[in-house]
């Protein structure tokens, strides 16, 4: 099932109990942020939340968790609910090689109900603003989708750039937005301001479910983030233009804003806490000038909590973020068999690989450092043989106790870039990046005692799916 907007998607979570609507009047703050810290915490098949009698905001409707479940992420991709977390991203995968799908242009897009131009435009009266977490500095938009072009080929639906970025209001027409050198809205802005330009750009607040996960997919930079869209929905994604900017957004947002990134004009954002469970500080960044808000009769305000994992951010990029990697590896390297990249965005990842020759998964390693998002994240890359799966992390701390030798397993390479908010990073930026080779040694590398492994009796795999079978038959029987 393909939804076209986040209301759709509400539906759908309602409908398969995985919504939760809380009535009673609560505040905004720290209600709200403890309330999405705590719902991951019910597990796997943690509900969304829903808000809507929240004190001092009359007409506020609150959207929390919607992708904090591998559930609820199951749902967003159409699949069962309760499909296991290796099978979606196998699913990710095959979708994947779908990929283009071209879009479908609507008209009528229901943002466009209302409209305030210029000074009209006031963010603290359209958006029930909150912090999420006690230490943050401001208000923050955190789950919209930023479109911006570049300015050398502003043609090219390619180079059109859809992407899930931070941004703080900084007052009723300002945001303020953190390019990480490595997105491709920071290649975007450098070449603006080359030119001495300002970047257009619009804000999209309030998706449907794919649209959200691809915004924050590191893809290639000239991959359509909509295409691609279409390719996980299995329907072309719906996409309207923006009245002001002739962008592509999303059809079905809640909010639209149209404004610029004021070019080499830069302000302090932050401190706010991050994906990697620490809080960001306070840095120089990117000023947006709001010159034109459309929203929906009550727009719904849908906002990611970000945290020590696993909070909804992890749910939401963890195959978005193995998958590019798997693919952009098994390009060059046919070998590689999965790839693991849900932890901290993958600032460590696990990458199952067979080996051609001696030396070679320390190779694979080293290669998943450099590819498009390995440059700015990967700082710590575990490699493992094809037979060990590195969803199960069992099998993958079988092999870092067994497999690995300190003498020669570990390659240490110094100074290389990684994402600044990355709190080991030293100054912020540079950091040193580890692969560690947890695989059997192959020839010319005849280290280690390998040569009589201990694999499973031929009958395990019947008598595993008979006790299976009589175990689930058991806890079907009435007590």
């Amino acid at each position: 099932m393909a939804y076209d907007d986040l209301r759709s998607f509400l539906d759908a979570l309602d409908r398969h109990g995985q919504l939760l609507r809380i009535t009673d009047e609560v505040a905004p703050e720290p209600d709200l942020g403890a309330a999405a810290n705590a719902a991951p915490r019910l597990g796997d098949a943690a509900p969304g939340l829903y808000f809507d009698n929240v004190t001092g905001f009359t007409e506020a409707r609150i959207a929390l968790n919607l992708h904090g479940s591998w559930t609820n992420h199951a749902i967003a991709m159409g699949l069962p609910p309760a499909t296991g977390v290796k099978e979606q991203v196998a699913e990710f995968i095959r979708r994947w090689e779908d990929f283009p799908v071209p879009p479908e242009r609507r008209e009528d897009p229901p943002w466009a109900e209302h409209r305030a131009d210029g000074d009209d435009v006031d963010l603290f009266r359209l958006l029930p603003l909150f912090r999420l977490n006690d230490g943050d500095g401001g208000f923050y938009v955190d789950k919209a989708v930023t479109v911006s072009r570049d300015p050398d080929d502003p043609g090219s639906f390619g180079k059109q750039n859809v992407g899930v970025y931070r941004m703080q209001v900084k007052g009723a027409r300002r945001l303020g937005l953190q390019p990480v050198p490595m997105h491709d809205i920071a290649i975007h802005l450098r070449k603006a301001e080359e030119r001495g330009e300002d970047l257009p750009v619009v804000v999209s607040i309030g998706n449907d479910p794919i649209v959200t996960i691809v915004g924050g997919t590191p893809l290639g930079y000239e991959q359509s983030e909509y295409e691609m869209a279409g390719a996980l929905r299995g329907a072309p994604a719906p996409i309207a233009t923006a009245p002001l900017t002739g962008f592509d957004v999303p059809w079905g947002s809640e909010v639209v804003l149209e404004g610029v990134i004021e070019s080499r004009k830069r302000e302090i954002e932050g401190p706010f806490g991050e994906f990697t469970g620490h809080y960001s500080g306070g840095r120089k960044m990117a000023v947006v000038r709001i010159d034109r808000a459309s929203h929906r009769t009550r727009p719904i305000l849908e906002t990611l909590y970000l945290g020590m994992p696993w909070t909804e951010i992890d749910y939401l990029i963890g195959p978005a973020t193995c998958v590019p990697l798997y693919q952009q590896l098994k390009a060059e390297f046919p070998e590689v068999q999965a790839v693991n990249a849900m932890y901290t965005h993958g600032l460590l990842g696990i990458v199952s690989t067979r080996k051609r020759y001696g030396g070679f998964a320390k190779a694979v390693g080293m290669r998943a450092m450099t590819v498009p998002h390995g440059l700015g994240y990967c700082k710590i890359i575990i490699v493992v043989d094809e037979d060990v799966d590195p969803f199960n992390l069992p099998q993958v701390m079988w092999a870092l106790s067994t497999k690995v030798n300190p003498a020669g397993d570990l390659v240490r390479i110094p100074n290389l870039s990684i994402v600044e908010l990355d709190p080991g990073s030293q100054p912020p930026g540079i950091t040193d990046k580890l692969v560690i080779d947890a695989t059997t040694p192959v020839e010319p590398d005849r280290r280690g005692h390998y040569s009589q492994p201990v694999t499973d009796l031929p009958e395990t795999p019947a008598w595993f799916a008979r006790l299976q079978a009589m175990h689930a038959a058991r806890r079907e029987e009435p007590t």
